[in-house]
């Protein structure tokens, strides 16, 4: 990748990144945005244990964070990250959920760190140690590795329990929410294209009120305004850092801040600025990791830049940071909103297990897809043994025990396994920097 390069700036934007949009286009086009991030950023609380009205309230902060940082000049909205689910279950299952914040801070601290390390020595250097054909298999281990507990959620009354009930209510449900998700999602053409996890998950709620399976009176009970549960460190919990919170939770850094680039590199071409350029990668990446350290000051999980609202402002042609932010300011009043928030933990698992079936195989196609968009040959041997040895390792569940407590286990260690192969297998490519 060359820093310098030029991009050419397209001709049919309606607002670019720092214009002002008129009061009705503000709330329209913020709204819009607010709707497209609103689906997966409630669903990784949910599947985590964590409250979704506080991963929307820090999703809202975090992005007006992350713009403050980038000296508005990136529009990137920030939400819930799918690749620390697996993680912070883990944690909170063993340690509690303090233990999974204290990962989520020091996941904001090595973004801060690798944003040090990019300012001083380039995004060339470390795209050397992350390239398609690691990020790649490691993405679609994130996919993968969750998809049992799609599945479960489908299929049973209650996936947390000890003995699982099949209930064909239930995976009906899931089917008919899945069915709803994929109908939107290939047969509409204009925004509503944009969030068919939403409009899935409004059609599987429906149905699951005809079903009988919703307990809607506490939404009824809800108060239109409350204090959102926030989780604090030093209130709720003394935070701890353990060998069990590092180990789990650094080597799963490698994919977001991977996708984070990525992200930044598909922007840039659609708006026709060179964000690695200017402001910087690093500003970037910083800011992404300061919304992550208030997010798990506040109980939330870990954010980052979303694709879904690369994908709006692709279709909108509308790049201004004013709409971004608009949404975030959205995001932060319905934290606030207590029916909202009841409405939301009245999903039943289903709904949300049919959605999951969809967005965690997204998740797995994504990894290829950056494997052929990346022109990776696996007919090389070199690629094929990478790939094939983190997607074993990381699907199968191995685990390196490293004390009584603490091990290294799934997908990171399916990270760092394939990050080592590609620095010591002979026939790596070298990177712009390196030649």
């Amino acid at each position: 990748m060359e820093s310098n390069e030029t991009v050419q700036k397209p001709a049919n934007i309606r607002l670019d990144v720092q214009e002002k949009p008129t009061p009705r286009q503000w709330l329209t086009l913020s709204l819009q945005h607010l709707f497209a991030m609103f689906g997966s950023t409630v669903l990784v609380p949910i599947l985590t244990g964590l409250d979704p009205g506080i991963a929307l309230l820090t999703s809202g902060i975090g992005t007006l964070a992350y713009l403050l940082i980038t000296k508005g000049q990136i529009p990137a909205y920030l939400g819930s990250s799918f690749a620390f689910i697996a993680p912070i279950v883990l944690l909170n299952e063993n340690s509690g959920v303090g233990s999974a914040l204290v990962g989520g801070f020091l996941i904001g601290i090595i973004y801060a760190l690798v944003a040090l390390l990019v300012k001083a020595v380039g995004p060339g250097t470390i795209l050397k140690f992350l390239p398609p054909i690691v990020v790649g298999p490691v993405i679609m281990v994130i996919g993968l590795g969750l998809a049992s507990t799609a599945v479960n959620m489908a299929m049973y009354e209650d996936s947390t329990a000890k003995v699982l009930v099949y209930s064909s209510k239930h995976f009906t449900i899931a089917l008919i929410t899945l069915g709803i998700t994929l109908f939107c999602s290939v047969a509409f053409k204009n925004f509503l294209s944009l969030i068919p996890v939403l409009l899935g998950i409004v059609g599987g709620y429906i149905a699951s009120l005809f079903f009988g399976i919703v307990d809607f009176q506490k939404v009824i009970d809800a108060p239109w305004f409350q204090i959102p549960n926030f989780t604090v460190p030093f209130v709720d919990y003394t935070p701890h850092l353990t060998w069990e919170i590092i180990l789990i939770m650094v080597p799963i850094a490698i994919v977001p801040i991977s996708e984070h680039i990525g992200d930044q590199l598909v922007l840039s071409k659609i708006a026709g600025k060179n964000f690695v350029e200017k402001p910087g990668l690093h500003r970037s990446l910083f800011g992404d990791g300061i919304s992550i350290m208030i997010a798990s000051c506040l109980g939330g999980p870990p954010n980052t830049t979303y694709g879904e609202n690369i994908g709006v402002m692709a279709l909108t042609r509308v790049f201004s940071v004013y709409v971004i932010g608009g949404a975030a300011v959205f995001a932060i009043a319905f934290g606030f909103i207590g029916k909202i928030s009841a409405l939301i933990h009245s999903i039943p698992s289903a709904v949300m297990g049919g959605v999951s079936i969809l967005l965690f195989g997204i998740i797995a196609s994504s990894g290829l897809r950056m494997l052929i968009d990346s022109k990776v040959d696996l007919s090389v041997n070199r690629n094929l043994v990478i790939s094939s040895v983190i997607l074993i390792i990381g699907v199968g569940g191995a685990f390196l025990k490293l004390t009584e407590n603490a091990s290294i286990s799934g997908m990171a260690l399916a990270a760092i396994v394939g990050v080592i192969l590609n620095l010591i297998l002979p026939g790596r490519e070298k990177t712009s920097t390196e030649q």
